[in-house]
């Protein structure tokens, strides 16, 4: 068994498997934080990255919404070849790095408001291609996922997913699901994902099933959400739970009940947005979200660790 990602330093976390790092997360029996940031747009702090704000605050995990794979992009990094890009980021904040990519109809690329936030891009796509190039940036786990109003379908969630488990699924680990509709009416609420659709991301290659945290979603329950994690489990996935829904900019109390109820619920992963403010929840929620699932020793242990260790 591999030891708990919260107890494991930078030099650790970068000399793991796929496999090891995935029985390193489930070994923290549910104490791992997963931080979207928006690398694409200006930070909050100026000259310090959003995933490096997260990582600082208590993220175990940086993952990065918007990021093209073709064009990779975080701004107030220092000065690296885009190739450079993931490597770079590791380097300074010894975590665990992932990446978005969506299964968007292709013939959407391209035709969406062109100063829509969300606007899909070729290398954002979730293509066997891009996943090869995410591998080969260093990115740890790709997402397949969908982005507010982009049409993303559960069977083409699917879909992408085989493609990718046959392509790179030995070197990153693979992570579906929704946490909104993603604009796909009659695919909302607690239809956003059945047990049918875990069973169909599990035969697809998934290692982890994304679903909406209890409270983040209309009709999305915590006993929803216990039954469908007990399913998860059953296929032997872990279960990231998720606020995509910009509650990650709600108060700390709000923020606290959602992460009470992700435990309850089972989550292996927990995941908290990247639009509190543009790029990132707010900076005490992450910390708040922290606290609430491991308490201030592991919490302050993980801001404080050196990634020189």
């Amino acid at each position: 068994m591999a030891k708990r990602l919260l107890d494991c330093s930078a030099s650790e976390i970068s000399r793991f498997s796929k496999r090891e790092l995935l029985d390193s997360i489930a070994g923290c029996e549910g104490r791992v934080l997963a931080c979207e940031t928006i690398g694409a747009m200006s930070p909050l702090l100026g000259d310090v990255t959003n995933a490096e704000y997260a990582a600082a605050l208590g993220a175990d995990i940086l993952l990065l919404n918007l990021f093209d794979v073709r064009q990779p992009l975080l701004h107030a990094l220092p000065d690296v070849p885009p190739k450079e890009t993931i490597r770079e980021l590791k380097r300074l904040t010894g975590r665990v790095v992932a990446i978005n990519l969506e299964p968007v109809d292709p013939a959407c690329v391209g035709n969406t408001d062109p100063n829509a936030l969300w606007q899909m891009t070729p290398g954002r796509m979730a293509t066997a291609e891009n996943a090869r190039l995410a591998a080969e940036l260093g990115v740890d786990m790709v997402l397949l996922t969908g982005n507010p109003g982009n049409g993303v379908r559960n069977d083409a969630i699917a879909h992408a997913l085989r493609e990718i488990s046959r392509a790179a699924g030995e070197d990153l680990i693979l992570a579906a699901g929704k946490m909104h509709a993603a604009g796909v009416l009659g695919e909302g609420g607690d239809q956003i994902l059945t047990p049918f659709e875990v069973d169909l991301f599990a035969d697809a290659g998934a290692d982890v099933i994304l679903l909406p945290a209890p409270g983040t979603v209309p009709g999305v329950t915590l006993e929803w959400a216990h039954d469908l994690i007990t399913h998860v489990h059953q296929r032997r996935c872990l279960a990231m739970t998720a606020i995509g829904t910009s509650q990650e900019g709600a108060d700390t109390d709000t923020i606290r009940r959602i992460a009470l109820m992700c435990k309850m619920a089972g989550a292996d992963i927990h995941h908290i947005g990247d639009t509190g403010m543009p790029g990132m929840a707010l900076p005490q929620n992450i910390t708040a979200y922290s606290v609430a699932i491991r308490g201030e020793r592991h919490t302050y242990r993980s801001m404080a660790r050196s990634i020189n260790r």
